[in-house]
């Protein structure tokens, strides 16, 4: 809602009038605006047709006069899509509150990241779901249906984490670009990893790799071979007010992040699979201020909002499989090596990829996402196919992410990385 002021003028337009904004404007591309339009307004309409399941199945059954035995089930199915629902509301918090608060550390560029999070949850979720709607029998889900709504938001986490690498450095149609050719490689990677049949045998419950470590080397793919496109441009910078802010969307990431790896399990190990990741997160934190002491000296931030959550990360691909102890030592070495990550690995991976992390994503997710995955392999016993599935997916990202930079790219470059100035109106 605008706030009115001075007689029917508006904020934006007292404060142009005072020469608030003096700051470069981006290059408003009217042309990509409309095509894009079109384009959301299309999707919207194939999805018309869309008729919900579950209602035209009871319709039938009440025609029908179907036995007491199949109402039942209908009934039962109807108080499990609710129990669903339910988590599917803790997830949408963790996306819009929880990565956009985590990712409004960077000083000045508060409304950027929060738009950001809106748009890439806004182009995710309906783009996965109409992409699903098509395709053969082992492909196609139910659009109205809330374990495709699930899946769905899974889509939107990975994009959450992909725009984290070069988050700062992208004007906002750039990042509609990049939602828009992310869902495509994301549900690629899902189908070949999970449906296709040719790694049978991959645990991943959770998504420790197909939606984390997914994310993360995407958008490493993204952002590599850019360093030298922003070297002289201002830094990254944070304040006390930015990075409190960011500690609130790391809370709530860690308070709905058992709905998160629970949303989808069989509802006999729903409670085991929240307990399981409240474990891995305790260890997890433990870690982050243990290793972070030792490390650095005193405590780092960074390290207490990103590897805390890191145990949430690795616990995913056994979040349903294990016991609390093992939890625990998992969260406990993901966190450690976050910390690692964000202290010692993170610029030496950024060297070798000549690009810049934004928000550290390979320490986050990156890493003890395989890390969750490579413990899997205790559970399944096959090393091989876990570890393949692993290469496949990091190789798949950095391919499809590269891509993507490419393509957007070729839209220019953000006036002024890190700021909020060049396209949006600011109050004095």
């Amino acid at each position: 809602m605008k706030n009115i002021i001075n007689g029917g003028e508006t904020m934006a337009q007292l404060a142009t009038k005072k020469g608030v904004n003096n700051a470069p404007k981006s290059t408003v591309n009217k042309g990509l605006l409309i095509f894009l339009l079109i384009f959301f307004i299309g999707a919207a309409l194939i999805l018309i047709p869309s008729i919900n399941h579950s209602i035209s199945t009871g319709i039938s059954a009440i025609n029908a006069e179907s036995s007491t035995a199949h109402q039942t089930a209908i009934q039962n199915s109807t108080i499990f899509d609710t129990l669903k629902y339910e988590r599917s509301i803790h997830i949408l918090a963790m996306l819009l509150v929880g990565f956009g608060f985590l990712m409004v550390f960077i000083r000045n560029h508060g409304y950027s990241s929060i738009t950001a999070t809106f748009l890439a949850v806004s182009i995710a979720i309906p783009m996965y779901m109409i992409i699903k709607s098509f395709g053969g029998e082992d492909f196609t889900m139910s659009t109205i249906s809330i374990d495709t709504l699930l899946f769905a938001e899974f889509a939107a986490a990975s994009l959450l984490i992909a725009i984290g690498a070069p988050l700062g450095r992208l004007k906002m149609d750039q990042y509609i670009i990049m939602g828009l050719l992310f869902v495509p490689a994301y549900i690629f990677n899902e189908w070949l990893i999970l449906e296709s049949g040719m790694f049978k045998g991959f645990l991943d419950t959770g998504g420790s790799i197909v939606i984390h470590a997914f994310g993360a080397y995407f958008g490493l793919g993204v952002v590599a071979n850019t360093f030298s496109k922003f070297k002289d441009d201002a830094v990254c910078e944070n304040n006390p007010s930015s990075n409190q802010l960011c500690l609130l969307g790391s809370m709530i990431l860690w308070l709905f992040w058992p709905s998160f790896t629970s949303a989808i399990v069989a509802p006999e190990r729903v409670v085991l699979t929240a307990i399981n990741t409240i474990f891995a997160l305790c260890g997890a934190t433990l870690a982050t201020y243990i290793f972070s002491k030792i490390i650095r000296g005193k405590l780092e931030i960074e390290d207490i909002a990103n590897a805390a959550l890191a145990g949430g990360v690795a616990i995913g691909s056994t979040c349903d499989m294990t016991t609390p102890g093992y939890a625990m030592l998992i969260g406990i070495a993901a966190g450690a090596l976050s910390v690692v990550g964000y202290s010692i690995i993170g610029p030496k991976v950024q060297k070798l990829i000549k690009g810049t992390d934004t928000c550290g994503i390979n320490n986050l997710h990156g890493m003890p996402g395989i890390l969750g995955g490579v413990v899997a392999i205790f559970i399944t016993g096959k090393a091989e196919t876990q570890l393949l599935g692993i290469v496949v997916t990091v190789c798949v990202a950095f391919l499809c992410g590269k891509i993507t930079g490419a393509v957007i790219s070729l839209l220019g470059k953000k006036e002024m990385p890190y700021s909020d100035e060049d396209e949006f109106f600011l109050e004095a």
